[in-house]
């Protein structure tokens, strides 16, 4: 339970285990204690680890719960609260047509295929640390600061990370202080020898930092040509910023800026955004495309769900919303529709086009689905994208980072793909209860790319936040229904 502290250990079976060096207790991440077992290999230290028997105290600690939670999100959302965009709600009372919808996107793990992992080599005045890391600046600083040296005196060997999707970026570093807390115990306790951390699949699953929950409440008026005439809309969902070294950057009036990314924008629609940030205590981090991974899907699922209300082609839609001022998405769009063959071909019986664009980290791309529903389940069939990142220096690394992003956006839509919480402990521990696209739920995939000689823009995220919302949208039109959470419901 996340800020747990011991009542006590008793360790007498774990120092049994052959093999087993040292059993530690050391500070943790957020004022929390633990246990490490330092072993001569992995198997005795876990061994010796499940031989542990402790006593926690969590009195202190507040026990988050996800039907609670919910709740207390839905109340926050008719609250009035800080406004990012404040648009005149007037038309919405007189509005020929009206939508109202509300969206919920669960706590998501990184689950990078390497859990994480830490190596520390303590030297008199100065260390050496071998880690993947995305940021080794704030990784040095923090060891430093947790070693009682300066930062130039931490030398960090930056390896390939087998995966980050940002928890290997986290403001205060907690898995790189966790293993200097560890080598420093170990030290201290006479093992004079670099020392190993590495989390197991379910430590990496449960100890935290993940893309917050999030709930979204809209109210839209618009006429009978699709024309939209007042968007009233509310987020709830806890700050990744507030607290950390990045608030004084992204957090104006009360709203951190990553929330909010991707709402509204490229559509010109009078809109009023009110968001709350509750403070809970899950530990909360950007996840791959951040804020894009719930605003991609409440606009374009929404969009798309006021085309078919006016029986309006998605892509025509959009492509008159855009007008002259978004010429990159048009171009990202279009090259979608070319290549799919969207509008031309005949798609099989029980299949439907499914299209959704979105512009994160100064990219933009656009997808083209098909999909079909069997047996109560959705299928995503074959994807076509059209990416406009200007100049591509790598079209390959294009096609991969495009893919690997639409394979997490996949997963997001799948049964199984959510964290979840009971009386404050995660109920998630490993692939077999937090699911992940296989290979099975692969579509066939094609990647294009607008010619640009413009300097180069990001491709690590952007193909992310479009995958769900464009597979919603051929799922709606093929049940009638809109899929108003991640993961897709559809009883």
């Amino acid at each position: 339970m996340f800020g747990a502290r011991l009542s006590s250990v008793d360790d007498s079976a774990a120092r049994a285990v052959k093999g087993v060096k040292a059993v530690l207790r050391v500070p943790l991440d957020r004022g929390a204690e633990g246990v490490a077992v330092v072993a001569d290999g992995y198997w005795p230290a876990k061994q010796g680890r499940d031989a542990l028997k402790l006593q926690w105290n969590t009195t202190a600690v507040e026990k988050v719960d996800s039907t609670r939670q919910l709740a207390q999100y839905r109340e926050l959302a008719a609250r009035p609260g800080p406004r990012h965009f404040d648009a005149d709600m007037a038309p919405l009372a007189t509005a020929p047509r009206k939508l109202e919808a509300e969206f919920v996107f669960p706590y998501l793990a990184h689950a990078a295929m390497e859990p994480l992992n830490c190596t520390v080599a303590l030297a008199e005045g100065s260390a050496e640390l071998w880690t993947g890391s995305q940021c080794p600046g704030l990784d040095a600083a923090a060891a430093a600061r947790s070693l009682g040296i300066k930062p130039e005196q931490v030398k960090v060997h930056v390896q390939m990370a087998g995966g980050g999707f940002g928890r290997r970026f986290a403001s205060g570093s907690d898995f790189v202080v966790e293993a200097c807390e560890i080598a420093k115990a170990a030290r201290a306790a006479g093992m004079n020898a670099p020392v190993r951390t590495l989390w197991s699949r379910e430590d990496d699953m449960r100890g935290g930092y993940y893309r917050p929950m999030h709930l979204h409440r809209a109210r839209i008026g618009f006429d009978e040509r699709g024309n939209v005439l007042a968007w009233d809309h509310a987020i709830v969902g806890q700050s990744i910023t507030a607290g950390s070294v990045f608030e004084q950057f992204q957090v104006k009036n009360g709203i951190d800026a990553t929330a909010t990314e991707g709402m509204r924008d490229p559509y010109a629609v009078p809109m009023r955004l009110t968001v709350h940030h509750p403070n809970l205590n899950v530990p909360v981090l950007w996840w791959r495309s951040v804020g894009s991974t719930h605003t991609a899907f409440v606009m374009e699922t929404l969009l798309d769900e006021i085309a078919r209300a006016t029986k309006q082609d998605p892509v025509a839609y959009r492509m008159r919303l855009f007008g002259d001022k978004h010429p990159r998405h048009r171009a990202a769009l279009q090259l979608a529709v070319d290549k799919s063959g969207y509008g031309k071909k005949r798609l099989p019986a029980g299949r439907a086009w499914g299209v959704a664009v979105h512009e994160s980290f100064d990219s933009v791309v656009a997808y083209v689905v098909e999909a079909s529903v069997q047996e109560g389940r959705p299928v995503l069939r074959r994807v076509t994208a059209g990416v406009h990142c200007n100049l591509a220096v790598n079209p390959r690394s294009v096609e991969a980072q495009v893919q690997g992003a639409a394979v997490m956006g996949l997963s997001m839509c799948l049964p199984g793909s959510a964290i979840t919480l009971k009386d404050g402990v995660v109920e998630q521990s490993n692939f077999g209860d937090f699911t992940a696209a296989r290979m099975p739920d692969m579509p066939a995939f094609d990647v294009h790319i607008v010619p640009s000689a413009d300097a180069p823009t990001g491709m690590g995220e952007p193909g992310l936040p479009p995958l769900a919302p464009a597979f919603a949208n051929a799922v709606a039109r093929l049940t009638g229904k809109p899929l108003r959470q991640l993961p897709f419901k559809l009883a």
